[in-house]
């Protein structure tokens, strides 16, 4: 992902922090040193983060390890400011697997709290859990059993994306069908959104972000399952482009600038002389390489050489569920290693709108 930097791997998965990471220590920084005016106290602050944010991490994994044993991959691990993010290859169909995998990040935190009371409690008593003080002061297991213990329950929210709002639609989903289960824990997470954000209001104006982080996600979750409901049993080959153009590594950039000006295409497949696909040229590569190299490099400097393809006899919904995994905007279509297609985002989306204009127009039609 982009504006991330590589941490290491843990168990085959590569363990990311985002730039954007860097704020919030040294937003933690900034605060403890303004308190003591030392840096000792700054950097206390600045270790306690870390400690949390190795407890996410192990959040993350126990989604993780737990998607593994259902045979489901999983990318990577991101680590934001508000949180870390397993990136599975897919979520489970079964609603006990989806179950098992949503509940596991949180069970981990359930597990560490509990480790945490039990080596707290003979040492301090039942009193020490009664003094929080802030990030990277006062007792550090007694904070971070209280962090742990915030953690499993934020994220039992039922609203989307958090953990929670898996857990719900895993449930509603023994009974009803995926999309109806989806629809309704999109349903309840933005009623909880709309409360978190008034809530905020009056007491926090974190909640108000956090609320329309919840929105956000119940919405985009809605929409992917409808879209991917929408697309099931559907071949390939009716949405794919049929009328497209096509570039040779040697061709200069300006060659990809006249197809993009004279019509509709924004990536190009690039094709050797064999006639075999060897790379694809995408727009912001384009521009980048336009602004650097100029229009007469040769397209085979901007294009990607590792790419997704896919086969005609697929269906619309495993395509669209590529397309969203692998980041790539464009995948050719290839039969016995020819290229017959190409299959876009955007063109899945034109798609979805005339079957949806479709739908409509049935009725009215048999009314007549």
């Amino acid at each position: 992902m982009k504006w991330s930097m590589r941490l290491g791997t843990i168990a085959g998965i590569g363990v990311y922090v985002h730039a954007t990471f860097l704020l919030i220590l040294l937003w933690v920084g900034f605060l403890h040193y303004a308190q003591d005016h030392t840096l000792i106290q700054a950097m206390h602050g600045l270790f306690f983060v870390l400690v949390i944010f190795g407890v996410v991490v192990l959040h993350e994994l126990g989604h993780a390890l737990t998607a593994r044993k259902f045979g489901i991959q999983t990318k990577d691990i991101i680590l934001f400011p508000i949180g870390g993010v397993a990136r599975l290859e897919r979520m489970p169909e079964d609603p006990l697997q989806e179950f098992l995998v949503a509940i596991a990040g949180p069970a981990v935190n359930v597990v560490l709290a509990t480790a945490l009371f039990a080596v707290v409690w003979p040492l301090w008593g039942g009193a020490a859990f009664l003094e929080v003080a802030a990030l990277g002061q006062g007792n550090i297991l007694v904070n971070l059993f209280w962090v742990n213990i915030f953690l499993a329950v934020f994220n039992m929210l039922p609203a989307f994306p958090m953990d929670g709002g898996r857990v719900l639609r895993a449930l509603l989903a023994i009974r009803l069908e995926y999309l109806q289960a989806t629809q309704i824990a999109a349903t309840i997470g933005q009623g909880m959104a709309i409360f978190l954000g008034f809530v905020g209001l009056f007491l926090n104006p974190l909640l108000i972000f956090i609320a329309l982080f919840v929105w956000m996600g119940a919405s985009s979750e809605a929409s992917m399952v409808q879209m991917k409901t929408a697309l099931g049993g559907i071949p390939l080959t009716r949405a794919m482009i049929t009328d497209f153009q096509t570039l040779h590594p040697e061709d200069p950039l300006q060659r990809a600038v006249d197809h993009v000006i004279a019509g509709f295409q924004h990536d190009f497949p690039v094709m050797d002389d064999q006639g075999r696909v060897v790379g694809v040229l995408l727009r912001a590569d384009l521009f980048k390489a336009l602004s650097e190299q100029g229009e007469d490099a040769p397209v085979r400097e901007a294009m990607h050489t590792e790419f997704e393809t896919a086969d005609p006899t697929e269906m619309l919904e495993n395509a669209f569920m590529r397309l969203q995994n692998c980041e790539c905007y464009t995948v050719p279509v290839l039969r016995g290693g020819q290229l017959v297609g190409l299959l876009t985002m955007e063109n899945l989306g034109e798609f979805m709108m005339v079957q949806s204009a479709l739908r409509e127009a049935r009725p009215r039609l048999f009314r007549r």
